[in-house]
């Protein structure tokens, strides 16, 4: 086996005992400088209406229903609560703006950089190799997608308990061991129940696989890491050298190994159960007969292939990446040579260089939940799943350029220098390609310019444009997504929102039955039907239609809020009242619905609550001058 270096023999940086503190604070630093515009940046309409801007829950703050909500909801088409927790502490500290969302995600990220490199260093005592594992980490441009986007908070969040879970995993590994080398090896079975690091260890687990389920995987790096650095896993009787620990006659069986996994195991097991029901359940799980399993093996493998090509040359980095029907088969065997080739490589260096097999395998390991042969969504790969996964390329890359400088002897002016014009280069190209995703317009403008054929960014830049008032390049989005996937009820939802806009009922009308047509149960297309018809006068349908979508989800404020305006017209005001109140309890910050309430109440009798309403959309939209007119007439003050 090589010469590693080890606490009784330093690398290249020494030992100065200060050392990591200032790597720590150094990573930290660096990674809140590169991503700090990013505190600026806007909510997008992608995901971050389901997770914070539309959710009523999560704006609503830590309350007590909400919290419930949390772990009791599958919205989104995933059961993660301690994430809608997350999102949900954030209003509460920091109100319902970007700012806040956008700034925990960073400090989690550079939190994240830095236990990356505390657990590295704890293994191999390490530091300078530990660092540029934890820069690349830090400074990737493959990582923008998961630290710019409000939404994978999830991302953020497990990462940092998975994180803690592998340091406290090493903690209590390593006191077994001091242990059983004292008492004897009968005791190695059963010591490891002892130790509280190794119950924070499952805490730290369980609540990571709350966060996000893509931690499934972590028992099986676990296994990795007793193979290189901690050396566990006995082969030709030697103990690896780059162990932190001295080297010992201790080495546990296999099978004491992976029954210290089974608690962690059992959890996988649960959430991968849990997760699929959820995603299930909100129809984000494709079915094999849109992707055939032949068809997922191929993506698979390339897929494999793209995210390394992209570690080493990340550009045209795309939200998503569209899936592709047929990789030409050039593509495919080449990508399946490299994958089975590597694997094979370092296999067979795994005793000379064992960081090759921890590596390599926790890439290609931590990415099978998203490789796509269980296909959830129509991307064919997405930067933000390789956020943990590349950890495993990072260490290969660390390692292995310690061992050709030790080899080839080169000097320390040399290797440093080209350490830094590695992260520079990556600090450079992040804040680049953060920069894309200030904004909607912006993010799905450049994937339209990368991208071919990208249905999501058709359809996201048209809602874009639709909310910034060019309804005719909204539609014209929409009819090129129509054309990619002319059966995709969201589109033709869309379509009927733009024809809505302009006025053309009998088209928006014609456009929601389609979309109906094919996927019934949608409340909002239900509720925008509803809307049209009411336009059109046609009264019986339009409550049909409002009743229909409230049924579906008695929490859609909008449904309330329009067939509380159809009976108000129709002078029918107690039931419009019942439905105004509801709508303002799940929309309080809409001054429309406060003033819609206000009328139903004056023309119910009910002065003083009306005055309360009328004074409460004031609050919230003081330059309302309809509302001000009202509350003259009833002889009322614009405020309490």
């Amino acid at each position: 086996m090589s010469e590693t270096a080890s606490p009784d023999k330093p690398g290249p940086l020494g030992n100065n005992r200060f050392l990591p503190f200032f790597l720590g604070l150094l990573l930290a630093v660096a990674t809140l400088a590169v991503y700090w515009p990013a505190l600026h940046y806007n909510f997008l309409n992608y995901d971050d209406p389901d997770y914070f801007t539309h959710n009523p829950h999560v704006l609503a703050g830590l309350t007590p229903a909400s919290v419930t909500w949390a772990f009791t909801t599958g919205h989104a088409s995933n059961w993660h609560p301690l994430t809608w927790l997350s999102l949900m502490l954030d209003v509460a500290v920091f109100g319902k703006g970007p700012l806040g969302p956008h700034l925990t995600n960073l400090l989690l990220h550079a939190a994240n950089a830095v236990l990356v490199f505390l657990l590295f260093w704890r293994l191999t005592a390490a530091a300078g190799r530990s660092a540029l594992v934890a820069a690349l980490f830090a400074l990737h441009p493959l990582h923008v997608e998961s630290v710019a986007w409000v939404s994978e908070r999830k991302d953020m969040l497990s990462t940092c308990f998975g994180l803690l879970t592998l340091l406290a995993y090493a903690k209590a590994v390593s006191r077994d061991e001091r242990r059983v080398t004292r008492t004897g090896p009968r005791l190695s079975r059963v010591t490891y129940l002892r130790s509280p690091c190794y119950w924070l260890a499952l805490l730290a687990f369980a609540l990571g696989l709350l966060a996000k389920p893509m931690l499934v995987t972590l028992p099986f790096v676990m296994l990795l890491l007793d193979w290189w650095p901690m050396g566990r896993i006995a082969e030709c009787g030697m103990r690896n050298a780059e162990s932190k620990a001295k080297p010992s006659t201790f080495n546990p069986q296999f099978s004491t190994l992976l029954i210290e996994k089974i608690p962690f195991l059992l959890l996988s097991a649960a959430s991968c159960v849990v997760t699929f029901v959820a995603q299930h359940h909100g129809g984000a799980v494709a079915a094999l007969a849109k992707y055939p399993l032949p068809v997922r093996v191929e993506n698979a493998f390339v897929s494999y292939a793209r995210y390394l090509g992209k570690t080493f040359w990340p550009v045209d980095l795309a939200t998503p990446y569209p899936y592709v029907a047929h990789w030409p088969w050039a593509g495919i065997l080449s990508a399946v040579a490299l994958v089975v080739g590597l694997s094979l490589v370092v296999v067979g260096l795994r005793r000379r260089y064992p960081f090759l097999l921890t590596g390599w395998f926790w890439f290609v390991g931590t990415l099978v939940p998203v490789i796509g042969l269980v296909q959830v969504g129509d991307q064919s790969m997405a930067d933000r799943y390789s956020y943990v996964p590349l950890i495993g390329v990072f260490v290969i890359l660390a390692w292995g350029g310690w061992e050709v400088w030790r080899l080839w002897r080169l000097p320390k002016a040399f290797v440093v220098p080209v350490a830094a014009l590695l992260l520079a280069a990556a600090a450079w190209q992040t804040r680049i390609q953060s920069g894309y995703w200030h904004d909607s317009a912006t993010l799905f403008r450049h994937m339209l310019t990368i991208t071919k054929n990208n249905y999501t960014a058709y359809v996201n830049l048209g809602t874009t444009l639709s909310a910034q008032g060019d309804i005719q390049g909204a539609i014209d989005c929409f009819r090129q997504a129509q054309q990619l996937n002319p059966l995709d009820p969201t589109v033709l939802y869309n379509l009927g929102n733009g024809f809505a806009e302009l006025g053309l009922w009998d088209d928006a009308i014609a456009a929601y039955h389609s979309s109906l047509n094919l996927v019934p149960n949608q409340p909002d297309t239900l509720n925008n039907l509803g809307l049209a018809l009411t336009i059109k006068r046609q009264l019986a349908e339009a409550t049909a239609c409002f009743e229909a979508a409230l049924k579906l989800d008695p929490e859609c404020a909008g449904a309330h809020n329009n067939l509380a305006t159809m009976l108000y017209r129709e002078h029918q005001f107690d039931g419009a009242l019942a439905h105004f109140r509801e709508a303002v309890r799940l929309t309080p910050d809409d001054p429309q619905i406060h003033a819609n309430l206000g009328d139903t109440l004056a023309k119910l009798g009910q002065t003083n609550e009306a005055v309360r309403c009328y004074q409460e959309a004031l609050r919230l939209k003081p330059d309302y001058s309809a509302v001000r007119t009202k509350l003259q007439a009833l002889g009322a003050p614009a405020s309490n």
